[in-house]
């Protein structure tokens, strides 16, 4: 295994210590664990917090800012954080207007953040909730029932995060976070696997001429290990199995091409110039398109393709302004 790092055991620590030091003037640290939250509390406004385990960045510190998260909490690579600093993540950004969590659709997630809803709500915090299960590829896997929540959360973060700067109650931004869940797909490939540090060998095996169709951001396995096929067959693969799963037809849609952490932008361009000439083909307008690394497996190489069907509520979300230092919108 080579990594840049100093330690296994302090890879989380180190990296969220970092993180914050890079961006003081967008969040902070709790003594509680890697949990970061806004450097400046919103009040008055409802507070959204998401996270998971390490290992995705920019997911989920990255989009902690204006118009986005006020709180992100990370485990350890690939793994939930516990409830105890969930909790500790929506007692320092409640407000009176309560707090939303944003879970992605992994067993350990689910169960540690509604455990730690459970913990608030005794508090007297009024805290929902969404879960993201955007993941055309399989329905249960390794890490969970029912379909992954992947790289299409990152929508769900903006959009629900834009009507939630506006003032509006805790079920108006439950329900348009619902309504971008309802209407994201992802499905995704990998040419090459990540290494989890503590692990030190790579999570799974794919020869010099395969891939590894419908991977989890976890590199869990997806549908099939297929020969290796150049990128337009491949966009042709993952498009067929998310345009079946919802009629896009006529449609405007956001485009997210999401890169795996190891797979230069090149690569990520190529695969969006197919995307797009596919859609335009079928009659589906790309309102807006996003190309680069969003929801990472640590340095796997491979990317996802999200659609987002969108309606005029939420394109006017997805334009509202947003600062944070992975996304920005003016």
């Amino acid at each position: 295994m080579k990594k840049i790092i100093n330690a296994v055991d302090q890879v989380e620590n180190q990296m969220v210590a970092g993180m914050v030091k890079a961006y003081p003037h967008y969040m902070k640290k709790l003594d509680c664990g890697n949990v970061v939250v806004r450097a400046e509390k919103k009040e008055g406004k409802v507070a959204l917090i998401s996270g998971g385990g390490s290992g995705h960045e920019p997911a989920h510190g990255g989009y902690v800012g204006k118009g986005m998260l006020d709180a992100a909490v990370a485990g350890t690579v690939y793994t939930s954080p516990t409830p105890d600093q969930i909790y500790e993540g929506i007692k320092a950004i409640a407000t009176d207007k309560g707090v939303l969590m944003i879970i992605k659709n992994y067993t350990g997630d689910v169960m540690n953040f509604e455990m730690a809803r459970e913990m608030a709500e005794m508090e007297g915090i009024k805290v929902d909730q969404v879960i993201t299960n955007d993941d055309v590829a399989v329905d249960g896997s390794l890490y969970t029932v029912g379909r992954r929540g992947v790289a299409g959360t990152v929508f769900v973060h903006k959009i629900a995060g834009a009507l939630a700067e506006t003032g509006a109650e805790l079920e108006d931004v439950k329900a348009v976070a619902q309504k971008v869940i309802d209407n994201v797909r992802t499905m995704g490939v990998a040419i090459n696997p990540s290494t989890v540090p503590a692990a030190g060998e790579p999570g799974f095996h794919l020869e010099d001429d395969e891939m590894e169709v419908g991977i989890g951001i976890h590199g869990e396995p997806g549908t099939h290990t297929d020969k290796l096929k150049p990128a337009d067959e491949i966009v042709d693969i993952l498009l067929e199995k998310i345009l079946a799963d919802i009629d896009y037809s006529e449609s405007d849609v956001a485009v997210m091409i999401n890169g795996s952490g190891g797979t230069p932008l090149m690569e990520l361009f190529i695969v969006n110039n197919h995307v797009a000439d596919v859609l335009e083909e079928k009659g589906i307008h790309v309102y807006k398109t996003l190309v680069g690394n969003y929801m990472t497996s640590l340095e796997q190489e491979g990317f996802s393709i999200s659609l987002l069907k969108l309606d005029d509520q939420t394109k006017e979300l997805l334009d509202a302004a947003a600062d944070t230092p992975a996304y920005k919108e003016a």
